[in-house]
Formats: C-alpha cells, sequence, structure tokens
C-alpha cells in the first residue's frame, strides 16, 4: 500500500514537470514572447518631456523597422506622465515593475530616480536616464541606473573652468533645494575648489517648481548687497526664466555683473519661443549644451523633426537626439543579450508582492554597457565609472533681445579641457563687451574694518598722532594711496591692535589670526608674508622687499692702502679740494693788479693760482698779499684749513692707531655655530624662523623691545648679534652707527596688506600697488618716511667726517670771498665811470676821443695807482743812466 502511494506521488510529480515544462515552451514561442517591454517615465508638460516623447515614439518605429536589430521581436513602449509629481512617478514605475518590462528611461528628475532606484536594485531592472544627472547616481550604490547623457559633473566641470578663465574667484549658485540641484551644486563646489574659486553664497528656493516670484526677489535683493556679481543659476526652465525676470527688474542685468545658466537654459532657447521681455532678460547671459557633432543621420533626423511633431511648437533639442540614442541602446542591448544565448525571464518573488524580479537583468545592464554605437549624438559608450564617454559642451552667449539669439563662444571636452574663441567678442549684460570684474564693494555694507599695530618703536611705519589722533606712517600712506586708486569707493576704518601704554608691540601672528576668522576685514602695517600666514590668510602684491640681516658691533680691519682716505667721505674730498681752487683763484684776481708775484705771462699766472691754493694747506705759500681784500680772504681760509687740518689728523690718526679687532660673527652661519645669545625684535617673524627653519634654541634668543633696547643689549654684550628684517636694522643704524650689518641678507620676502582667503579685494588692492609702482608714487612715500641719513643701513662707516660737520666753515669762507668780490669789482666799475668821462671844454665827440677813453681804461686795468715803481724797474733806469 505504501509502496503504491510513493508510486503514484512519483507520478503525479512527474506530470506536473511535464506540463510545467510545456507551459514554458509554449510561452517561449507565443506572440507574448516576441513583445520586448520598455517603459519610459517623464512630465510630459515639461520641455525635455514634450522632445523625448516624440523622439522616443520615433526611436522604437525606427528600430521596429531594422529587421537586423531584433528580427523575432518587437519593442513595445509604455510611456507614463509622471505630471510634475514624485508619486505619480513611483507608481508609473511600480506599474512596470508589476508587468515584464526589461529597462525603464527615466525618470526625469534625480529625487524621482534615487528612489526608484533602489527597488530597480531589488528587481534588477535597468534604469536609463538622460535628464536625470545627479553625480551621485553614478556611484556603485546604483548599479542598475545608467545616465545616457553627460551627467552634471562634467557640466560643472566645464562651468568652473570657464569661471576660471575669466579670472572670477567667488560665485553665488541660485537653485532649488532639491536631491538634483543639491547634488550638482556640490560638484560644482568641488570643481571651483580645484581651480582656487568658491562658492561665496548659496540661494536655496523652494523645490518642485514652487519657488514663489516674491521669494525669488527676497533673495536676488540679498544678493545685490554681496561683493560677488557672478551669480550662476541652476534649476528647471521655469523657475530659472523667473530668476532671470526678476533680476532685470531689479537692475541685475546691467553692467557689472556676470550670468551664467546650466543647460536648462539652452534648452529652452533651443526649443521654445520666449516672450520678448524674458528674452531681453537673459541678454549677456553665458549657458551650456551638450555638444552632438553634425552627421548625416542627425541631419535627416532634424528635417524629420517638423513631421514627427506634427505642427507641435516644440523645437528639438540635444536632450531630444539622447531620448532617441537610448532607445536605440536599450534595443542594441537586448540584441547583445539574445545574442549570447539569454532568454528574457522573470520570476515572482514573494517579498515584494505582486512584483516580478527580471532574472536577465544583471546581464542586461552589461550589455548595455559594453555597448559601443554611433548614434545621433556622436559615439555611445561608457567607462568604467558608468559615465558616458568624452562629453563636450559647447558655451553659448545670448547676444540679441530675441529668442534664439545666440552664438556660440567656445567649447569644454574632458580630454582637452576649454577652448574660447576670441572673436567674436562675448556681450556681458548691459551689452558691455569688456569682462565685468565680477564684484564690487557692497555699496550699503558696513565700513571695511581694517587692523594696524599699535607699535610702540618704529613709528615711521605706523603711528598715531596724540595731538591730532592723526593715523599716519608709511604703510598707512601707501595703503591709502592703494585704495584710493580702485574703481570703487571702500570706505573703511582702523583698528589699533597692541598694548601701547605698557610698551609692548602686538603679535604679529595674532594680528593675520583676526583676518583669518574675520574680526578684521584687512590688516594693514609692517606684515612680513611669510608661509604660515599665507595658509591663513590672502597678502597682497608685496610693497617693499624684505629679508632677515645679521647687525653686530664690529668695525673692518684698516689693511687698505687707502686707508688715508677713510677720514673723509668723498663729497668732503671734492668741496675741500675744489675750494682750495676756488681761493687761489680769489686771491689773484684781488692781486694781480698790486702785486708782481701774482703778474706775468697767462702760463705763469695759472701755476701761480694753483700752487698758491694748495699751499695753504700747509701754511706754506711764498707769495705775499699785499691788498687788504686779499688778506681778509686769506685770513679767513687759513682759519678753515686749520680746522680741517686738524680734524683729519686726529681721524687718521684713530683710524690707523687704535686698535680694531675682526668681527667673530661674519654672517648667520658663523653666528648660528658661535653658540652665543641672539636678539630678536619682539612680536616680529624672526623669532619662529631661527627656531623652526634654523633650529636654533629658544634658550639662545632675547626677545628685545626698542631700538634703544637692542642698542643697549648689543653694547653691552647681552646679545652677540641682533637679527632683523631691512628695513628696522636700516631705521636703526642711522642712529646707532657703532653698529653695521655683517654678512649677507639670508631670507628675501616682503611686506604685504593680509585678507581673508578668497578676497577679491586683495587682488585689486594688489593690481593697485603695481599701479603704485609704475607711476613712482610707491618710491615718492619711501622717500618720504625712509629717507635714511648718515650711516643708514651701515653702508658708511661712522668714523668717517661727513661734510655737513664742515658746511657752516665752508659757508663763511664763500661768503666772504664774494664780498670780498663784489668790492673789488665795484671799485673797479668807479674807475671805469671816471675815466669814461669826456674832457671839460671839449667841443665834439669823435672816434679819437672814444679811443683815448678806452685807452686810458686799459691803461687803469693795467697801472699799478698810488704805488712806487717796482724796484726791477728802478734797476733797469740806473743801469741806463
Amino acid at each position: 500500500m505504501a509502496s503504491a502511494t510513493m508510486v503514484d506521488n512519483s507520478m503525479k510529480t512527474l506530470f506536473w514537470a511535464w506540463l510545467h515544462l510545456l507551459c514554458l515552451f509554449n510561452m517561449g514561442f507565443s506572440d507574448e514572447a516576441d513583445v520586448v517591454n520598455i517603459g519610459a517615465i517623464f512630465s510630459f508638460g515639461t520641455i525635455n518631456g514634450k522632445v523625448a516623447k516624440i523622439a522616443m515614439a520615433a526611436a522604437v518605429q525606427d528600430v521596429n523597422s531594422d529587421p537586423t536589430i531584433l528580427p523575432s521581436s518587437k519593442l513595445v513602449l509604455s510611456m507614463h506622465d509622471s505630471n510634475f509629481s514624485g508619486f505619480r512617478g513611483i507608481i508609473g514605475g511600480l506599474q512596470y515593475l508589476e508587468g515584464d518590462t526589461v529597462a525603464i528611461i527615466g525618470p526625469q528628475t534625480s529625487s524621482m530616480a534615487r528612489s526608484l532606484s533602489h527597488l530597480a536594485n531589488e528587481l534588477h531592472v535597468p534604469m536609463l536616464s538622460f535628464t536625470a544627472l545627479d553625480p551621485i547616481l553614478s556611484s556603485l550604490k546604483y548599479p542598475y541606473f545608467i545616465q545616457t547623457a553627460p551627467n552634471d559633473l562634467f557640466q560643472m566641470a566645464a562651468l568652473a573652468n570657464t569661471i576660471s578663465y575669466y579670472g572670477y574667484r567667488e560665485v553665488v549658485a541660485v537653485f532649488p533645494d532639491d536631491d538634483q540641484s543639491r547634488g550638482s551644486i556640490s560638484a560644482l563646489a568641488e570643481k571651483l575648489a580645484d581651480r582656487l574659486c568658491s562658492i561665496s553664497y548659496k540661494a536655496f528656493l523652494s523645490p518642485d517648481s514652487l519657488a514663489t516670484t516674491q521669494e525669488i526677489t527676497k533673495q536676488l535683493l540679498k544678493i545685490s548687497l554681496m561683493e560677488s556679481r557672478v551669480i550662476i543659476v541652476h534649476a528647471s526652465p521655469p523657475i530659472g526664466l523667473e530668476i532671470f525676470n526678476v533680476a532685470y527688474r531689479l537692475g541685475m542685468m546691467e553692467k557689472g555683473y556676470a550670468w551664467f545658466g546650466t543647460s536648462w537654459l539652452s534648452t529652452v532657447l533651443d526649443s521654445t519661443v520666449v516672450s520678448a521681455e524674458t528674452a531681453k532678460s537673459l541678454e549677456g547671459a553665458l549657458t551650456f549644451r551638450p555638444q552632438t557633432p553634425d552627421s548625416d543621420r542627425k541631419r535627416a533626423f532634424l528635417s524629420r523633426w517638423d513631421k514627427l511633431s506634427n505642427g507641435s511648437m516644440v523645437r528639438l533639442n540635444p536632450y531630444g537626439l539622447y531620448a532617441y540614442d537610448t532607445v536605440w541602446l536599450i534595443a542594441r542591448a537586448v540584441k547583445m543579450f539574445k545574442d549570447r544565448g539569454r532568454v528574457i525571464s522573470f520570476s515572482n518573488d514573494s517579498i515584494w508582492d505582486g512584483l516580478t524580479r527580471f532574472e536577465g537583468g544583471e546581464e542586461l545592464v552589461r550589455c548595455i554597457l559594453d555597448t559601443n554605437m554611433t548614434g545621433l549624438t556622436g559615439r555611445i559608450a561608457f567607462d568604467a565609472h558608468k559615465s558616458v564617454m568624452n562629453p563636450v559642451f559647447e558655451i553659448l552667449n545670448v547676444v540679441g533681445n530675441q529668442t534664439g539669439n545666440y552664438r556660440s563662444i567656445g567649447y569644454w571636452s574632458n580630454e582637452s579641457g576649454l577652448s574660447i574663441s576670441s572673436s567674436p567678442a562675448v556681450v556681458w549684460p548691459g551689452r558691455p563687451t569688456v569682462k565685468p570684474r565680477g564684484w564690487v564693494f557692497p555699496a550699503h555694507g558696513r565700513k571695511l574694518r581694517v587692523g594696524i599695530p599699535n607699535r610702540v618703536n618704529y613709528e615711521v611705519f605706523v603711528s598715531r598722532d596724540e595731538n591730532t589722533n592723526e593715523i599716519r606712517g608709511y604703510c598707512i600712506d601707501v595703503f591709502i594711496a592703494a585704495i584710493k586708486l580702485l574703481p570703487y569707493p571702500v570706505p573703511y576704518e582702523f583698528v589699533f591692535v597692541g598694548d601701547y601704554e605698557n610698551g609692548v608691540n602686538p603679535l604679529y601672528n595674532v594680528l593675520t589670526n583676526m583676518t583669518a576668522t574675520n574680526a578684521f576685514d584687512a590688516v594693514v602695517g609692517d606684515i612680513t608674508i611669510v608661509t604660515n600666514r599665507s595658509k591663513i590668510v590672502d597678502f597682497t602684491q608685496p610693497y617693499i622687499e624684505t629679508g632677515l640681516v645679521v647687525v653686530a658691533p664690529v668695525r673692518r680691519l684698516n689693511s687698505s692702502p687707502w686707508a688715508f682716505m677713510r677720514p673723509f667721505t668723498l663729497s668732503m674730498w671734492g668741496v675741500t679740494w675744489t675750494f682750495f681752487i676756488l681761493v687761489g683763484v680769489v686771491v689773484w684776481i684781488l692781486e694781480h693788479k698790486l702785486n708782481d708775484d701774482f703778474r706775468g705771462p697767462p702760463r705763469k699766472q695759472l701755476i701761480t693760482i694753483i700752487w698758491f691754493g694748495f699751499s695753504t694747506m700747509f701754511f706754506s705759500h711764498r707769495e705775499n698779499t699785499v691788498s687788504t681784500l686779499g688778506r681778509m680772504v686769506i685770513l679767513i681760509w687759513l682759519f678753515v684749513v686749520l680746522i680741517i687740518t686738524s680734524s683729519y689728523t686726529a681721524s687718521l690718526t684713530s683710524i690707523l692707531t687704535v686698535q680694531q679687532l675682526s668681527p667673530s660673527i661674519k654672517g648667520i652661519e658663523s653666528l648660528i655655530s658661535s653658540n652665543e645669545r641672539i636678539g630678536f625684535q619682539a612680536g616680529s617673524f624672526s623669532q619662529n624662523y631661527l627656531i623652526e627653519e634654523l633650529n636654533i634654541p629658544k634658550s639662545r634668543l632675547l626677545p628685545l623691545t626698542s631700538p634703544q633696547h637692542s642698542a643697549d643689549a648689543l653694547t653691552r654684550g647681552l646679545v652677540a648679534a641682533l637679527v632683523d628684517e631691512r628695513p628696522y636694522v636700516d631705521l636703526f643704524l642711522s642712529k646707532y652707527c657703532m653698529f653695521q650689518i655683517v654678512g649677507r641678507q639670508f631670507t628675501r620676502t616682503g611686506w604685504g596688506f593680509a585678507f581673508p582667503r578668497d578676497s577679491q579685494l586683495a587682488m585689486d588692492m594688489s593690481t593697485s600697488i603695481l599701479t603704485l609702482t609704475e607711476n613712482g608714487e610707491l618710491e615718492t612715500i619711501h622717500k618720504k618716511w625712509l629717507n635714511i641719513g648718515a650711516c643708514g643701513g651701515g653702508g658708511e662707516d661712522s668714523e668717517q667726517l661727513q661734510l655737513k660737520s664742515f658746511s657752516g666753515l665752508f659757508l663763511i669762507c664763500g661768503g666772504v670771498c664774494i664780498v670780498a668780490l663784489v668790492l673789488y669789482f665795484g671799485s673797479i666799475l668807479k674807475k671805469f665811470k671816471q675815466y669814461s668821462e669826456p674832457s671839460m671844454g671839449s667841443s665834439t665827440t669823435s672816434t679819437s676821443s672814444t679811443s683815448l677813453r678806452l685807452k686810458r681804461l686799459l691803461s687803469f686795468i693795467d697801472m699799478k695807482e698810488e704805488e712806487p715803481a717796482p724796484r726791477k724797474h728802478l734797476e733797469m733806469h740806473a743801469d741806463n743812466k
């Protein structure tokens, strides 16, 4: 009995197995098996939805008309209108997943795609979209979701590259707060950061086309008060057009602004006719469009479009071409799937009540990604990240106030990068062809808070007048001159930082940190540009070069054969020798008429002048002076010579006889190895440099709070040398001449003004500083405040006698010479008048009388009036007798 029961059960099992196989066999060869079902989920009231509907229907027709693609099958496309509703889109997706659908085209938005992709992952149904282009959807998290158009990561790379090309560093992004926009804007921020640019403000709008005109107006008014004038609009076409309309009414589509619209704007320009007012509001904007190469197939499809659209007002755009190619991509993937011996089959899963799982879904995904075909959009192939290969975007400029009036200005390729055409010029909002600066200082903003160091020493750089409370100094003058050159007004106020009453300079690292934390909008002063500060703030172009040098109390050994020249400076030598000759000339003028020692042939008189002048240096002149004026000049000059020679002798004696040791510190290298203490200016960056860069122990460093403190420390030997920046050292040595710079300058940097990171004002101020350099104004300011005299910078020997020390004596001597010459030539003029008067009783004035007066004048110049005949003449007269 049991055995019979077992046989009976075996027969039943075999029967049901045979019946099941028969059903499967009949299904494989029935008419239903010849149908390949695909679905599409779109909002067909949108621009892309309208274009995609026409293009997909045409593609299905063309696929079924080609016997080489699916010869024994028929492609059937079902379309579901989500009608701008995410819920309706999900319902449509569930309907397709309940049936035997091998692939779904769509959905249209990324937020809906994220929801349906989880179902697709479970039911192994591939989803292909050319409009849901959030870069996140290309990740491994969504293995069954494939983007058949370039995702927004590439478009944002093109946008960031274009923004960087035009020199903009900060932009404002306006976009709806939904999944698709957030992912795309995050990609934009990443690509901008790669080019040292950033999004300064994100203007969020309500998602799903819910943003109102009032909300848009509120955001744009806020943006109009900001610095950045570069605005990016990433939205759906209705919201995007309303943003531009509101911006136009607010005067934000005028000169000075730069507007960028993502591919939604090119879609509007390609496919619709906008009003004249809307077209005017778009003029000057730049937008991006996926570039599709020209081909015979593309031109043929364009010629068919009017017939396919059945008189519809919607025109073809690139996303219509992607819709057409997506259908063909599925058809070719299904063909490859079948060619690999796979059978389209579905199974019910008890977990998903009513839903079916596509058993070959994983294989079909591989077939889609392995497809390499040429479509209306060009080559269709995918890389390892499921992204279409070699995407290219065309850059368009809206140049007219009528719809469709735009032109191409360049291209961006994932392989070759950005290429901008040099002609024609880009037309920007307000119709200028000159690139907008991209930012302005807010007209309604608060004053720029500028931090400045409240220095207790070296106040020539930054100081405050105690009487007038005026802030002044070299750094202040440079800042004011630079800010006046900006093409826009910048109101500012200075804020002192430092404990001036207690005699403490501020720490400059603290100042720059306050800028980085936005406690200040800028820091102006003697701020050195160093690496650790540049990491947290942006510096302007340096307005003065600087670097660290070593100062020590040393003098050079006098082993030079020209040491005898060192007591006087070059100018002192020149003036002294000039006066030797000048005095010789003056004495000759005063004496040659009365003194035979100064008469004779011209050559003899010239030698006498030179000899007499220089012989007074040693008081050894042999010529006597007989005139009162000559004796007066000689008396004053010999007094000057006495002072000069005495000073020269004393200085030369000191130079040659006082023992002078060669310095043990010859530069930074010997200072490091000496193990002696080193002084530095408290608050400067030199301490960190000596410790971190030169590895000098902190115990060897002594902070010095003032120039007097530094001089005292060097004099008393508390430190072997002082390490400080060159501008400070030059001022220090102009007062303390007993110290000198030793060795070379061992760092090279500069002073600049500090601004927060990515500050446009820093760039414009750098341009102003370069202008000050080129027009010479920076040098004028430098001479005004840093015109170092005497031994400034240690360039001259402190023991040299300066010209200014003897200027009084030379002025007195020169004055006496001038007075003597005036009196002498006055007497000549008086005699000239006497001899030039005609004789009394003369009745005629003839040529002979004129000659007679001339002879009298000449005889006066040469004769010795009221002087006895020279001894030589008397002796000759006696011999004649």
